[in-house]
């Protein structure tokens, strides 16, 4: 029996990407909530939109890449990426992405993004 109404989920980056598990463990909770139909938008804030940068190199600190999987969130209906300007900016970082179609916002664009979603993880 499906329930009425479908959880939205969100998922908060606020880690850098290797600097814990906190990333892996984020995108693979994405995947496989996703991987049951369930609706997902990916947030990136603080030292998280450090995950959003193409030009990552784990290797030069023995780290295991799996920024590459970011490129596969298209294949699993995740097309809500909303990344804070704010963040970017203060890092002083790019905007070329390591994945595509994501939503570069303020910080009151990205509150009110967050406020559509049921359950709410932070990683």
């Amino acid at each position: 029996m499906m329930p009425d109404h479908v959880k939205k989920y969100a998922i908060v980056n606020t880690s850098a990407t290797f600097s814990k598990f906190n990333a892996k463990e984020a995108l693979d909770a994405a995947l496989i909530l996703a991987s049951y139909e369930m609706p997902v938008a990916l947030y990136f804030i603080g030292d998280g939109v450090y995950q959003t940068q193409s030009q990552q190199n784990a290797e030069s600190i023995g780290a295991k890449d799996f920024i590459a999987t970011f490129k596969a969130l298209g294949f699993y209906d995740i097309e809500d990426i909303y990344i804070s300007a704010d963040c970017l900016s203060q890092r002083q970082l790019s905007t070329e992405f390591a994945f595509g179609d994501a939503k570069l916002v303020s910080n009151t664009e990205f509150a009110n993004a967050l406020k559509q979603a049921d359950v709410i993880l932070t990683f």
